[in-house]
């Protein structure tokens, strides 16, 4: 049990909590951590992720930030639609629960789908926009084989939740195979086993299907658009998209700024979290 790497170890000590917004009438979960006077920052998971996947990042940064970890609409334990899911109804729910909170303007950081989602807004609503961090973040680009992976990945994972399935799904995203996740795929299988749930993972998947996914890719053109300072943060072993792409997405964006970091699968803030909380917070801080 030496190896055991448990969630509720990495917010023992942390004054936050965990509650529900009605966002226009969206019941929407989060986890806070910071006193809300300060600056806000809103961490967005990946696609059929949730809030969890930042456990390893709120104590720093709610030291310096009224930080926020929300599942998304259509995901974990916020209500699900019940219709396919496109960029733009996460960005509605996003600019929805930023009004909420009362955050005319925030720090925006996304990691795969969140990425995706943060992008959108930059451009759509730039005044909401303090500073921005594209983290392995999606939306540039539609590759067959790896759509089609998170596909039967995450369907195999809802429609047999059992913990193979499910820790399958959790170690791909992962550079290190061998490690003890148990904990997040406790946590990421109770959601998955939820009734209902095999249909919100197909409105979750929506963005795999080649045509939804066609008219929802951000152009070169809008990646210009972007005038929040940008931190586009990419990692050695992302099995969505090599560090050729994170590169070219930075090259798109007017003031970006690009790193790697290595030994890293998808979730980098979580499997090297001191590393990339030091990496996060000097960017967030640079302008602050």
């Amino acid at each position: 049990m030496g190896d055991f790497e448990s969630i509720w170890r990495n917010l023992q000590a942390v004054p936050f909590e965990q509650g529900y917004l009605d966002v226009s009438g969206c019941r929407t979960r989060y986890i806070h951590a910071g006193d809300r006077d300060k600056p806000t920052l809103v961490l967005l998971h990946g696609s059929a992720g949730h809030a969890e996947a930042y456990v390893r990042n709120l104590a720093v940064h709610g030291q310096q930030f009224s930080t926020w970890a929300i599942d998304m609409v259509g995901h974990g334990y916020t209500d699900w639609p019940g219709h396919p899911l496109e960029v733009n109804h996460y960005v509605d729910h996003l600019i929805n629960f930023l009004d909420t909170i009362g955050a005319d303007t925030s720090h925006l950081s996304g990691e795969s789908l969140g990425g995706w989602v943060v992008t959108r807004l930059a451009i759509d609503y730039p005044e909401r926009v303090k500073r921005l961090v594209l983290n392995t973040a999606g939306g540039s680009q539609a590759d067959p084989e790896v759509m089609k992976r998170i596909t039967t990945l995450s369907m195999a994972a809802a429609q047999n939740p059992d913990w193979e399935t499910v820790g399958a799904r959790i170690r791909w995203l992962m550079a290190d195979k061998t490690r003890n996740y148990d904990d997040v795929i406790a946590s990421r299988q109770a959601i998955y086993q939820l009734p209902g749930f095999v249909g919100a993972m197909r409105d979750i998947l929506a963005l795999q299907d080649p045509e939804v996914r066609a008219r929802n890719i951000i152009t070169t053109e809008e990646y210009g658009e972007i005038d929040a300072p940008t931190l586009v943060l990419w990692t050695s072993d992302d099995p969505t998209a090599d560090v050729s792409e994170g590169r070219r997405i930075a090259s798109m964006i007017p003031n970006a700024e690009f790193v790697v970091m290595d030994d890293c699968g998808h979730w980098p803030q979580y499997e090297r979290p001191e590393e990339f909380n030091r990496i996060h917070l000097d960017f967030l801080l640079g302008g602050s």
